[in-house]
């Protein structure tokens, strides 16, 4: 549990400092819809890019995540508890990534269908 707080803080600490100067580098230029891809484009198209963009996001978390599993799998020298510790996080990990992968295929086909009916 200890480590688990102290992984946090160390994510915290790191988003903090992190965080503020993209930020400001995205306020510089004061263009976050280009940066993001949404331009002139329509709501639904705005949507479905920043959404694409989130579950991408969530995507290389879960990928990050099996990396992590793997790491700690490999360095467990035998240990059965850091062996069951790893193989809870990858398997976590990849319900994660099959669940950011059906609902980015619920959103599309939800747009889709939504630009169908307003045609």
């Amino acid at each position: 549990m200890k480590k688990l707080h102290l992984g946090l803080m160390f994510i915290l600490t790191l988003s903090s400092i992190i965080l503020p100067n993209a930020v400001q580098a995205l306020s510089w230029d004061n263009n976050i819809g280009a940066t993001l891809g949404l331009g002139t484009i329509d709501l639904q198209k705005a949507a479905l890019n920043i959404i694409r963009w989130v579950l991408g996001l969530l995507g290389l978390i879960g990928v990050v995540m099996v990396m992590y599993g793997g790491f700690t799998w490999m360095t467990a020298g035998g240990n059965e508890d850091k062996i069951e510790k790893a193989k809870k996080v990858i398997s976590a990990a990849v319900i994660g990534m099959v669940i950011v992968i059906l609902s980015w295929a619920v959103v599309t086909f939800a747009l889709g269908v939504l630009s169908n009916v307003t045609k």
